[in-house]
This record gives C-alpha cells, structure tokens and sequence, in this order.
C-alpha cells in the first residue's frame, strides 16, 4: 500500500479514536440533547457567516494572485475557491481540494505559478488566526500577571514572524526570494490595506459562524470568552492527525470550553453544530464540478 493511503487510514483511526473517546468520556445522551434543542435561526447565521468567509477568502485570493502578476475574473475566482473548500472539507486530508485549485488554475502562468498564490493565501489566514489566538489567550490571562506575560510573550512571537518574513525579500538566496513575493503579495503599496481588511472580515466571519453555533445550542459567550475560546479550538483543526479537524476540534472544545462554565457536553455539541454548518456552506462549490479547467488565467 501506498504511503498517502496509510496517512489517511491513520487519520480516520485518529478521528474515529478521539470521537469515540469523547463520546464515552462525556456520555453520548447529552451531546445528543444539545444537538436535539438547536435553534434553526442560529444555525441559519453560522452558515451565512461561514458562507461569506468563503466569498471573502476568494476575493483574497484573486488579490493575492493580482499582487504576484496572475489575473483572472472575479467570478472564476468565486467558483474555483468554493469548490476547493468542498474538496478540503470532504477529503481526506484537509488540502486536497487547494490543490486541485492549483492545478485547475494554472493557465497560462504554470502550475508552479498558481500553487504559489493558493499556499500564500492560505498562509495569510493561518498567521491571522495564530495572531488573534494570542491575543485571545493575553486577553483572558490578563488578570493573572505571570500567565499574561507569558501569553503576552507569544504575540510578541507573533510579531517577530511578521517582522522576518517582512524583511525577508532583503535576505541572500532562497529566502529572500520567497520574502520578495511575500513582500510584493502582502505589503506592496496599495495592497496591504485590502490584505488587512480582507484578513480581518474573513477571520471574523469565521468567528461568528462559530460563535453563532454556539448560540444555537444554548452557549452564551461574552465577547472576552469567545475571544479566548473560539480561536483556540479552530487552531485545533491546524494539526495535521485528523479529516479535516474532526475529533480534534471536538476534543479541544470539551478541554477548553469549561473553563468559561460552559459545559464539555455543550461544548462539543456546538463544536459538531460548526462542522455541519461549514459543510453546508461549502454545499455550492458543487456547482464548480460542472465547469471544465478552463481558467482564464493571465499572467502580467
């Protein structure tokens, strides 16, 4: 058997592992109760808001292309991207469909060419996430003072990966060419403020698709726990052992949530709610898989 298939049986062995375990840990009864008294309204918003970071990372996505000399039509960018994010959240994996964006994207500019606008732009999100996700975590340790110095430390961390990478495009060799084209797809003139702005609508719609999952099983968070919890479950789905994060998020959701008083049960119940509620907004990305590559990509 072939690597890539062993990969994928140890993460559906990790999935399936870290469900079942939670579901013996915190008994099944309950979790089905919370999920039994979901509120439709709520579940309605999630979706929206999950539908529109989809939109949202697309038009990041053509500006980020645009920034290192590839062009192609709004609409076309909107498509390619949803279906990539059908492909990411049904396959195994987690990047599948990204790739496949790749390679249906390549055009005239070459393969080589289009992976590096889907891995850029991705990045930009990750980093955004990890930024937010300290400062969360300062946020709610600040009335502890060697805990906040600690988390403080971190987003200072953070700080310092944008300073290098930012400085990177004067550094010699393979470094400084990647620094160049980060350079040029992040803090060119002109671009960096619709990279902020885009990051930063993008990030939130995550967020509230989150936080309205949670409303929609009864969780009322305040503003300082959401800002602490909800990122750092969704930075759960960035370890690469599960599908897609299944299991994993759950798992840091029942760890994390009843720190804030919100019960495990409840916890993993809003955390499933978000998982469906993504795929039901990635639902449209089928309607990529009727169009052929036919990608009018041009490169300036």
């Amino acid at each position: 058997m072939t690597r890539p298939f062993w990969v994928l049986i140890l993460r559906l062995g990790v999935t399936l592992l870290a469900l079942v375990l939670i579901a013996r840990a915190l008994g099944t009864e309950a979790i089905v109760v919370a999920l039994r008294n979901t509120q439709p309204l709520w579940v309605g918003l999630a979706v929206g808001a999950l539908a529109s970071q989809i939109a949202l990372s697309a038009l990041r996505w053509q500006e980020t292309a645009r920034a290192l000399g590839l062009a192609f039509p709004r609409g076309l960018a909107l498509r390619e991207y949803w279906l990539a994010v059908l492909g990411n959240t049904v396959l195994p994996g987690g990047v599948l469909g990204d790739v496949g964006r790749a390679v249906r994207m390549q055009g005239q500019a070459g393969l080589a060419a289009a992976a590096e606008t889907v891995v850029i732009e991705r990045l930009a999100g990750q980093l955004a996430l990890g930024f937010v996700t300290c400062a969360g975590l300062a946020l709610w340790l600040a009335p502890h003072p060697a805990a906040f110095a600690a988390s403080a430390g971190g987003i200072g961390l953070a700080g310092m990966i944008w300073l290098v990478l930012w400085q990177a495009g004067r550094m010699p060799g393979r470094a400084g060419r990647v620094g160049a084209r980060l350079r040029l797809a992040w803090w060119a003139e002109r671009i960096w403020q619709r990279q902020l702005g885009l990051s930063a609508a993008i990030l939130l719609s995550n967020l509230l698709g989150f936080w309205a999952a949670a409303q929609a099983v009864g969780i009322a968070l305040d503003l300082r726990a959401a800002v602490f919890l909800l990122p750092l479950t969704l930075m759960a789905m960035l370890v690469p052992l599960s599908i897609n994060g299944w299991g994993l998020r759950e798992g840091a959701a029942a760890a994390l949530w009843p720190i804030a008083g919100v019960a495990a049960s409840d916890a993993v119940a809003a955390s499933l709610l978000f998982g469906i509620a993504a795929l039901i907004a990635a639902v449209p990305g089928t309607f990529g898989l009727l169009y052929k590559s036919r990608a009018k990509v041009t490169a300036d």
